[in-house]
C-alpha cells in the first residue's frame, strides 16, 4: 500500500490528466480555432468605396477541425454562413496536414488517458515494475505531450504557410472575392496549448510524490525513577 503522500500526489496526477483529456476534446469539438476579418473585395471595386465606407464590407469569419461560420459584407446587408469542413472544403485545404491535426490530437487524448489509468494505479498500488511506476508516467505523459504539440504546429502551419483562413473564406464563392484582412488564433487552440502544458505539469506532480516526507515518531514511555527511599520501604 503506498504512503498517505504518494496517494495524494497520485491523485492530483489523475485529476491534471483528466483535465488534459477534457482540453483536448473541448478544443476538438469547438470552433474558435481561428477567428479574423475578411473584406468583400469584389463590393468594394464595384462601388469605388473610399477609405470611410470600407466598413459596409468587412465581415467576420471563425472556424475550427469541423466547422464554423463566416459572414460577409458585400454590399447587401451581413449575410451569415456556416461552414463545413468535412466532407467537401477539406478537398480544397492541405488535407493531409488537416487530418495530421485531428489524427495528432486524438492520439494525445489516448496517451492521457493511458496516464491516467497509471496514475490510478500507483495511487492504490505499489508497481513491482519500474514502467508501471513514476518512468513509466514520464514516458506516456512526454508521448501524450509530444503529439499535441505536433497536432498544434501543424494546425500552425496551415494557417501561417498555407493561407487556411483565405482558403475557407473563398470556398463556394462564384461570385465575391473575399480577402483576410487579419486572423489570429483564438481560445480553441490555446485550449490545446494549455493540455500540452497540463502534461508537464503531471510529471513536476510524478516527481513530488517521490519526497519522503518525515513520519512522526513515536513518544518513549517515561521509565519511572525509582529514588533510594523507594528502595528501604
Amino acid at each position: 500500500m503506498p504512503s498517505l503522500w504518494k496517494r495524494i500526489t497520485f491523485s492530483a496526477a489523475s485529476v491534471l490528466c483528466v483535465l488534459s483529456a477534457v482540453l483536448l476534446v473541448v478544443a476538438l469539438s469547438t470552433e474558435r480555432w481561428v477567428t479574423g476579418r475578411i473584406l468583400c473585395k469584389t463590393g468594394v471595386e464595384i462601388v469605388n468605396a473610399s477609405h470611410p465606407e470600407m466598413d459596409q464590407f468587412i465581415g467576420d469569419i471563425y472556424y475550427g477541425l469541423f466547422q464554423g461560420g463566416k459572414a460577409k459584407k458585400c454590399g447587401l446587408g451581413r449575410r451569415r454562413s456556416k461552414i463545413y469542413i468535412f466532407p467537401k472544403l477539406v478537398r480544397t485545404l492541405n488535407g493531409g496536414l488537416h487530418m495530421m491535426v485531428i489524427l495528432f490530437l486524438l492520439v494525445a487524448v489516448g496517451f492521457a488517458l493511458v496516464s491516467l489509468s497509471f496514475c490510478i494505479y500507483n495511487a492504490r498500488k505499489v508497481p513491482y515494475q519500474s514502467i508501471k511506476g513514476p518512468k513509466g508516467l514520464y514516458l506516456w505523459n512526454c508521448i501524450a505531450a509530444l503529439f499535441g504539440a505536433l497536432g498544434v504546429l501543424c494546425f500552425l502551419a496551415a494557417v501561417r504557410h498555407h493561407r487556411l483562413t483565405e482558403r475557407v473564406a473563398n470556398y463556394r464563392e462564384n461570385l465575391f472575392v473575399l480577402v483576410v484582412l487579419d486572423d489570429s488564433l483564438d481560445w480553441s487552440f490555446w485550449l490545446g496549448v494549455g493540455s500540452i502544458a497540463t502534461h508537464f505539469a503531471i510529471c513536476g506532480v510524478v516527481a513530488m510524490s517521490r519526497i519522503k516526507m518525515p513520519k512522526p515518531e513515536p513518544k518513549k514511555p517515561e521509565e519511572p525513577t525509582i529514588s533510594a527511599l523507594d528502595l528501604l520501604y
